[in-house]
């Protein structure tokens, strides 16, 4: 199996073959962890497709893969069924002939025979190759990759499906044979700095002058009301490329203001703990419209019964009255979604629980509901501060977000609105930085 030339990187491509695929039953995992291991090895790595069990798609797809990229990696359709075409559609792409392996079929034999069974006659076409291929070697299962150099500049190696299967084969034989192409001399390092409560488009004006550096890159992008700025360095080692971020990474904290929140896996949930746990306080939570939503947030942080003592998710009036203690004449005169009863919801949730910091949310999520006075995605959040206080802060998210949308930017808005405080609100004396389990 050893390479056949040595190869200038100039770019990787993943291509994806299932029908399954583009119809959305399944997700697409793998193409995610080749990008990432990719991305480890330092390859660039420029292009994705997915396309079905079609062989003329398939060799439209190889066209366009084999004119741009030298490194081709393919997942899918080495299975048994006769839409399994991967590697009959290489071979008639390039014009080979498919080559019977003797030792393939007989570890399909073996394999099938340690659980007791016999493959199917329709098993024996994973035996196939395309001529001049050699064998990626599968430990788990029955369909085997392959590794090929059908042109002087292009590498080809084929994985089955199977993420289990196929992570395997690229651990194991994939990454070992790159390395020895010459590929993988250079690592990337990214680190991620978090943000919420600001647009995507005003991020990127405060960051603009390192938006066109090319080593390290800096790249925002946003998802579900969160804003990210990805760090990119590319060198020989991790720990160069580490250093030739750092300094980037601390000139845009310099103008990130509090709108940032944390890097790489934090969490406004995982945030607020901290700021907790190094003061030492508590937090209880009320919920209407969120329904519990909030409480999960806070309770998926390993440790967090240090800080977090509970919530009540008061849907009905009467819970609201018994349980949090809002005046029904509030209620009578306000509603349910208004500021009065935010500002008594978190104010009792913080004399029941006896919590240093209380939080509530009372709004309309949808898609049901709404007024003109009171529209779908009206949300007021209560917090109440430790010596008694309470501010009340008033959010439109709009009917086009959905319920699940409402919902989740009332929580995490929550939660964000807490950590600001936090971070205005000093350590106590004798308090100590502490962190959640991690």
């Amino acid at each position: 199996m050893s390479p056949t030339q040595t190869v200038t990187p100039q770019g990787a491509e993943i291509l994806c073959i299932g029908t399954e695929l583009l119809l959305g039953e399944i997700t697409n995992t793998n193409a995610q962890y080749l990008a990432a291991e990719l991305a480890k090895l330092g390859i660039p790595h420029y292009y994705q497709t997915v396309v079905g069990d079609n062989e003329a798609r398939i060799h439209h797809a190889l066209e366009v893969a084999c004119n741009r990229s030298s490194l081709l990696l393919i997942t899918g359709g080495l299975g048994p069924t006769p839409d399994d075409l991967t590697h009959a559609a290489l071979a008639s792409f390039f014009g080979v002939e498919m080559v019977e392996h003797p030792q393939l079929w007989e570890e399909i034999l073996r394999k099938y025979g340690q659980r007791g069974l016999v493959p199917s006659p329709s098993n024996r076409k994973q035996a196939f190759l395309p001529q001049g291929a050699t064998i990626l070697p599968n430990p788990l299962g029955s369909a085997c990759g392959l590794i090929w150099q059908p042109r002087p500049n292009l590498h080809i190696l084929t994985f089955p499906g199977v993420p289990q299967e196929m992570q395997r084969m690229w651990q194991e034989t994939a990454v070992p044979y790159l390395r020895s192409l010459g590929w993988g001399k250079e690592v990337f390092y990214s680190r991620v700095l978090r943000y919420w409560g600001i647009p995507e488009s005003t991020l990127a004006e405060r960051v603009a002058p390192w938006l066109a550096g090319e080593n390290p890159t800096v790249a925002p992008y946003a998802g579900q009301g969160e804003v990210r700025l990805r760090i990119t360095g590319r060198a020989p080692t991790r720990e160069a490329a580490e250093a030739l971020i750092a300094p980037v990474v601390e000139q845009i904290l310099q103008v990130s203001g509090e709108d940032y929140f944390g890097s790489d896996e934090a969490t406004l949930a995982s945030v607020v703990g901290e700021l907790l746990l190094q003061r030492r306080q508590t937090l209880a939570v009320a919920e209407s419209c969120t329904g519990g939503l909030l409480g999960q947030l806070v309770t998926g942080i390993p440790g967090s019964s240090r800080y977090f003592l509970g919530g009540i998710v008061a849907y009905d009036n009467r819970i609201k009255e018994q349980l949090l203690r809002v005046d029904p004449e509030t209620l009578r005169q306000h509603g349910a979604v208004s500021e009065p009863v935010a500002a008594q919801m978190a104010l009792g949730t913080k004399q029941v629980f006896g919590a240093d910091w209380a939080l509530s949310i009372t709004g309309i999520a949808g898609p049901e509901g709404g007024t003109p006075t009171k529209p779908v995605g009206l949300v007021y959040l209560g917090l109440a501060d430790p010596e008694g206080k309470v501010e009340v802060h008033e959010y439109r998210f709009g009917s086009l977000r959905g319920r699940e949308g409402v919902r989740w930017w009332s929580a995490q808005t929550a939660l964000d609105c807490l950590r600001r405080r936090l971070l205005r609100y000093p350590l106590s004396e004798g308090s100590t930085p502490e962190r959640p389990d991690p």
